[in-house]
């Protein structure tokens, strides 16, 4: 159950131009790579699986993403609206981070997310694949943090 003295707007029910805020707003805090900063978007009882990973509770979800970014070295991502209904909200994305070996990858991904009325994220399911990439074919190549406004969107990119 969120918490109701946390709010994140935009709050459901979600219209097309509030569901495509919400997930600007999700990819602007995943690229600034601040796990606790992110974990904030999140009910203190919000429930994950990321690939294999589950996550019970925000401070489970922040651990997770503090060992994320240790490993996914210059990460760079961009998401883009799927669908959305009332309170939830599909997006794919796509993000591309090197090991630190050197070697990059771009992950895709699809994500189902559920909020609740304080429109903090209570659910969130993702699927991902990984793809070995040479540092010449990466197209995410903007400074570490948030993506340009001028920066193609996955569609735009063929992605």
């Amino acid at each position: 159950m969120s918490s109701t003295t946390e709010i994140r707007p935009p709050l459901p029910p979600f219209t097309r131009e509030s569901a495509i805020e919400k997930v600007r707003l999700a990819e602007d805090g995943w690229n600034t790579r601040d796990a606790a900063k992110v974990a904030l978007a999140y009910s203190l009882d919000t429930r994950w699986r990321n690939r294999a990973e589950f996550a019970n509770g925000r401070d489970e979800a922040r651990a997770f993403l503090e060992r994320k970014w240790n490993k996914e070295l210059e990460y760079r991502l961009i998401k883009e609206l799927w669908a959305f209904t009332d309170n939830r909200i599909a997006v794919r994305y796509a993000y591309e981070s090197r090991d630190d070996s050197g070697n990059w990858y771009r992950s895709y991904g699809n994500e189902n997310w559920e909020f609740g009325p304080d429109g903090l994220m209570v659910r969130r399911y993702a699927c991902i694949n990984d793809m070995p990439i040479r540092e010449e074919d990466r197209k995410f190549r903007w400074p570490l943090g948030r993506r340009p406004d001028d920066h193609p969107g996955l569609s735009d990119l063929g992605l």
